[in-house]
């Protein structure tokens, strides 16, 4: 008798648990909840680049997130990006926007995933990608508190050997 109600509440409690856990996960939302905040950042990164804003290019990074871009240039942390890509944007990036091509995304874990994509600049009043701008970037994210920023993102540029 006593090893039954021992068994019922060991099972009782696993049961509690397992509840718990789907609960948890079921308010993270599945890939395609996943993919459309993957869209919604990826979105905010090209109209911070029409707008020329560096500080809302940072905001789609964590604070302790990395850039390298595509001519070497490591930027760590937010307040770095934003500081060094304004200066991108005021020197040497006018009028253009980004046009993704393709994307490939693949989970490492449930809140991590490395998101390669290829992509290049159209110029303003263009409708052609700009034949020395393609790239290809790996985008790490990750998702903190039900969020997903990127952590990481590293630019190459695309060119004939």
């Amino acid at each position: 008798m006593r090893r039954t109600a021992r068994i019922t509440a060991v099972i009782a409690a696993a049961a509690a648990l397992l509840t718990a856990g789907t609960a948890a996960a079921d308010d993270r939302g599945g890939p395609r909840d996943d993919q459309a905040a993957f869209d919604e950042l990826r979105e905010r990164q090209e109209q911070a680049w029409i707008d020329e804003d560096g500080e809302a290019f940072a905001a789609t990074f964590h604070e302790d997130g990395d850039v390298v871009a595509f001519n070497g240039d490591h930027m760590a942390g937010r307040e770095a990006i934003a500081e060094r890509m304004q200066y991108y944007f005021d020197e040497y990036i006018e009028g253009a926007r980004l046009h993704m091509l393709s994307e490939h995304v693949r989970y490492v874990e449930r809140d991590v995933v490395v998101i390669v994509r290829t992509g290049c600049q159209i110029e303003e009043g263009e409708t052609e990608c700009r034949p020395d701008s393609f790239s290809t970037n790996t985008n790490v994210l990750t998702r903190e508190h039900g969020e997903w920023l990127q952590t990481s993102f590293q630019n190459t540029r695309q060119f004939a050997l």
